[in-house]
């Protein structure tokens, strides 16, 4: 869940929502998706319309990584990773089947992801939400959250300059599951793995509170939740995993977040007189081909406009669409901190929660389970800091 809660409103079972906002955000949504399908093609029109059913589902569900790793961390409940890692091994069960049966996906195992997750962990805590979760939040009307985006943005753009020197380091080449044991090896060692973590946190839970949390009843039901939420967090998950296979199979890659954030930036710093384009970064194939054409040809990108869209008509038809514009200038800092942290750790880890934790591991990716480890405990560093900045920590 994000940091940035949203202006509340009392619940209510029926079916009031915000007309206006919900109005606009539709109409804004569809154009969008005409524009796409006019300048680029169809395919690139879908891959927007899922990216707005993720922003969606991402909103009702408040399906964050930041607020369920601080929760584990903090009150020892463990339902929000367990439905993660649940997600995670849906997803994997169809990556790496399709994945074998062309070049396995991985990126390699070196100092660049150990410390570029350890900072992503770290600044996620601070800046309060994750890569989707800063960007379902941004649409939900969160000024903090907006500052964090800017922040990631310069942050990834950083890491596309340094990158190259990271890489220098000593590492090991990609490494696949799927490739090194097969695919039902693959599968069975990326189930063994997420299973060992699920049990651990029902073991961590069962002795702090002596059982599982039992989930309270949803305030609405039926068709009513569907449209206004909240909906519950293992049948989101599914739908998760599944948009991120039609992902795979459409663009040809599991989903990203972060890469957009980087050639938003680039894009920014030439208008800027910025000379990116020299950069070491910005002329391999893929970041240059993406830096010579429109944001709207890049995958990542229209995918990350469909999750704010979505975000924010999911949030009009909740009744919360509420832009909030006073915050602490102790949080605005921690979220221009946690920002620069995420934008710079996820161009050096190859990813943030989910290109190299959720589509990582899924793709059987080594390197995702590595990310998982790191960025584990720069959130755990990260939550120990929060408090400098007048946050909730591990202090009550």
């Amino acid at each position: 869940m994000s940091e940035t809660t949203l202006k509340a409103r009392p619940e209510s079972p029926g079916f009031n929502f915000d007309k206006g906002p919900a109005a606009i955000t539709a109409v804004l949504f569809v154009v969008v998706g005409i524009a796409i399908s006019q300048a680029v093609d169809l395919k690139q029109a879908v891959l927007y319309g899922l990216g707005g059913v993720l922003g969606i589902a991402l909103y009702h569900a408040s399906f964050g990584f930041t607020g369920g790793w601080r929760r584990f961390s903090v009150e020892k409940r463990g339902r929000a990773l367990r439905a993660q890692l649940l997600m995670i091994g849906v997803a994997a069960a169809a990556f790496i089947p399709i994945l074998a049966l062309g070049n396995p996906l991985g990126a390699p195992v070196g100092m660049s992801v150990l410390i570029g997750a350890f900072l992503f962990g770290l600044g996620m805590q601070l800046g309060g939400g994750c890569g989707s979760g800063t960007l379902f939040t941004v649409g939900g009307g969160s000024a903090r959250m907006l500052l964090t985006l800017v922040f990631f943005i310069i942050g990834a753009v950083i890491g596309t300059a340094h990158l190259p020197m990271w890489l220098e380091l000593p590492s090991l080449p990609p490494m696949s599951l799927g490739r090194e044991f097969g695919i039902s090896g693959g599968l069975v060692v990326t189930f063994g793995g997420l299973a060992l973590v699920a049990l651990l946190t029902i073991f961590v839970e069962k002795r702090a509170h002596g059982g599982l949390e039992v989930v309270s009843s949803a305030p609405r039901t039926g068709i009513a939740r569907f449209i206004h939420g909240p909906w519950p967090l293992v049948w989101t998950g599914l739908l998760l995993a599944g948009l991120n296979i039609a992902t795979l199979l459409i663009a040809g890659h599991p989903w990203s977040i972060t890469f957009g954030f980087g050639l938003w930036g680039a894009k920014i710093a030439q208008v800027i007189g910025i000379p990116v384009e020299t950069w070491e970064f910005w002329n391999w194939g893929g970041p240059a081909h993406a830096l010579g054409n429109s944001v709207l040809q890049d995958n990542t990108s229209v995918m990350n406009f469909g999750i704010v869209i979505g975000a924010a008509f999911a949030a009009a038809l909740a009744g919360k669409f509420a832009p909030k514009v006073s915050v602490p200038v102790a949080s605005l800092l921690a979220a221009a901190i946690g920002g620069l942290l995420m934008g710079y750790g996820a161009r050096l880890a190859f990813g943030c929660n989910i290109g190299a934790f959720f589509s990582g591991i899924a793709s059987g990716s080594v390197h995702g389970w590595l990310w998982f480890a790191l960025a584990f405990a720069g959130s755990w560093v990260g939550i120990a800091l929060r408090p400098i900045f007048g946050m909730d920590g591990f202090r009550k």
